[in-house]
This record gives structure tokens, C-alpha cells and sequence, in this order.
């Protein structure tokens, strides 16, 4: 029997007796992947050298039909139902593995223990794609928390030093819509696009521009990313650039200030153009990029934290380092949320302008 309390089958959806019956999947991007496999098949097939088509027809024979099957389930309304319970199989399941005929609560389990070795294994991948948690680039300070809800996380953070325009530190972060592998590896895909595109030399605008456009180019409609990238130099003045993210908070002497949102989340549309503010930051004080982990985070009453209560958190403890105010603000949002279970993925950037 699975485990229920497995980090598989978590999340997994049960089916009532009498419940109706799911309808079926028929996304576009699932029946390329089946088309493509199906032409490689034929491919294989028919280039396969004389001695070896014998042993390898069967095999191939049987991939054939049941991706011809799979086609043939998708063009009847029947692609994606469960064989087992009748209910929807994860879409998921399905981007991975076009062929699954079972969600995750009828899996073996062997085949529950091959996908948990999976997972296990994208969360060490993903891990490894963040920066150092300390990062020190002449008088800035940058220390960052990354929380995940789950094995695996949508929310994208990473500190690139000295490269490209200006050659001052570049800060991100972001947050991909939906959860789970598919939301990680966009998070991924993130990651290696700003890394390419960063040591070119463009200005902070322009960064988000082109990268909007090969992330619009490169994903499927409807999948999108808000993002906020920040860029400090030596006179203490940081630009920052937003891509319908959160806004950033100044915490200094005088209080918060909110630094809003400049454009369209990316993967919206291709052409999207994102304006830049310019802060300037005295020693001291701090810049505070987050995610709505935080923001939407509840208490046991279903009162949200809101960015009000990331703000007095960071205000109340502005004069801190760092790696002490982050730790401090996650302090007091775990007093608001105390006995709740964490809903979604919780990142939190401070950059610091040091103090001579």
C-alpha cells in the first residue's frame, strides 16, 4: 500500500464513491511531447540495422501503441483519468511521463519509492542552484532565507557579483506560478537565463526585456514568473526593475518606504517593456526583496501578514546585520502563523549597505 504520509502522495486528490468521473486532460503541450515520441519511434524503426529489427520490434511495437493509445484516449475525451479510481491523474505526473495511466495514489510501491528518489534528487539540483546565503561585493551586504512549502520550489533567488553593466552586484527574486516539479524546473529555467543574460552588459530595463522575451518564447501560454532584480554600485544607489513582483521595502531611520511593482509579470507578453526606480541607500539601511510566501502567510483566525507585517517586522529590527534581521522577520512571521502549516514557498532577500 503507498504511504500516506509519504512526500508523494501529500498532496494526492481521493475519489468518493459516487463522486462523477473526471474529465480529461487535453493540453497542446502534452500531445506534442506524445507526437514527437511517436515519430522518434517510427524513426528508430525504420532506421534500425537488419540484424537488430528482429530483437528490438517487439519492444518498440508495444512503445508504439501505447502512445498511439495515449493520442487516441486524448482525441475521445479519455487522456489523463486514472485506470485505477477514475479521477484526474496530476498534470504533472503527466508532463514527466505522457504514458501514466495512474495517479499518485495507485502507484506501487516501488514506483512511490522511484519517485520519491526523484524528487529527492531535483530538491538537491535546486538547492545546489542557489547562491551563498552571505554574499559580501564592496559596501553591500546580502543575506537571504529560502524556505520551501514543499521538496521542491517555485520561488526563484540568486545573487550575481560583479558582472555586466556596471559591474556592480545583480539580486533577484521571483516567484513562478503553480507549485511543485513543474514550478521548479521553470524556477531552473529561471536561473540559467539570467545567469546567461547578465554578463552581457545590459542595462537593468533592458536585462528584464530580453529575458521576458526568451522566457515567452521558450514556455508555454500561461505559464509566467513575477520577478524583482535589483543592481547596487559604489555611490550607494540601487536600481531596481519589477516584473509584477512584490514591492521591495527601504527600511531606514525614517521608516519603510515601498518601492511598487514597474511592469507585467514575465512570460506575459513577448513585448513587455519594464521601467527602472533608482534608491538611493544610506549606510545602514537595508532593501528587503521577498515573496508572497510571506505576504499571504495566515494565522490560525485567517488573518493574512500581509507586506504591513513584513514591513513592521524589518522596521522593529532594522538595525540588525543582515543574517540577523532575516532571521528576525521569519521569528516574528512563525509568532503570527504559530500552529499553521506552511501554504506555499517563503524567500526573503536583504540587501545591506554597510556601515564604516
Amino acid at each position: 500500500m503507498p504511504n500516506p504520509d509519504s512526500p508523494v502522495t501529500q498532496n494526492a486528490r481521493a475519489s468518493a464513491p459516487g463522486e462523477p468521473v473526471a474529465a480529461g486532460v487535453t493540453d497542446p503541450y502534452i500531445r506534442r511531447q506524445l507526437e514527437v515520441r511517436r515519430a522518434r519511434i517510427q524513426t528508430a524503426m525504420s532506421e534500425a540495422p537488419a540484424g537488430q529489427a528482429a530483437a528490438e520490434a517487439t519492444p518498440l511495437t508495444d512503445l508504439l501503441y501505447e502512445v498511439d493509445s495515449a493520442i487516441q484516449r486524448m482525441d475521445t475525451g479519455a487522456y489523463g483519468i486514472c485506470e485505477a479510481c477514475h479521477d484526474t491523474i496530476e498534470k504533472e505526473r503527466l508532463i514527466a511521463d505522457p504514458l501514466a495511466t495512474l495517479c499518485l495514489d495507485h502507484l506501487t510501491g516501488e514506483e512511490q519509492r522511484a519517485l520519491e528518489r526523484d524528487l529527492e534528487l531535483a530538491a538537491r539540483i535546486q538547492r545546489g542552484l542557489l547562491p551563498h546565503e552571505n554574499t559580501a561585493v564592496g559596501d553591500w551586504r546580502i543575506h537571504f532565507r529560502y524556505k520551501p512549502a514543499g521538496i521542491v520550489s517555485g520561488d526563484y533567488c540568486d545573487v550575481i557579483a560583479g558582472v555586466g553593466h556596471g559591474n556592480g552586484p545583480l539580486f533577484l527574486v521571483g516567484d513562478v506560478a503553480g507549485k511543485g516539479v513543474a514550478a521548479a524546473l521553470l524556477m531552473s529555467h529561471l536561473h540559467a537565463l539570467f545567469r546567461s543574460l547578465s554578463g552581457i552588459g545590459l542595462e537593468l530595463g533592458r536585462l528584464l526585456e530580453m529575458a521576458n522575451r526568451v522566457f515567452c518564447e521558450s514556455t508555454l501560454a500561461g505559464q509566467y514568473a513575477t520577478l524583482i532584480c535589483g543592481r547596487a554600485n559604489d555611490s550607494g544607489q540601487i536600481e531596481v526593475a519589477s516584473a509584477g513582483h512584490l514591492p521591495a521595502l527601504l527600511v531606514s531611520k525614517d521608516g519603510v518606504q515601498k518601492i511598487g511593482s514597474t511592469g507585467l509579470p514575465l512570460g506575459m507578453f513577448a513585448a513587455s517593456r519594464y521601467a527602472v526606480n533608482r534608491v538611493n541607500v544610506e549606510p545602514g539601511e537595508s532593501l528587503l526583496f521577498f515573496t508572497d510566501g510571506l505576504s499571504e502567510a495566515r494565522s490560525d483566525s485567517g488573518e493574512e501578514y500581509g507586506i504591513d507585517g513584513v514591513s513592521v517586522a524589518a522596521a522593529n529590527n532594522r538595525r540588525l546585520p543582515p543574517t540577523e534581521l532575516a532571521a528576525a522577520c521569519f521569528k516574528d512571521l512563525g509568532a503570527f502563523g504559530s500552529g499553521m502549516r506552511q501554504a506555499d514557498d517563503q524567500t526573503l532577500m536583504v540587501v545591506r549597505r554597510a556601515v564604516h
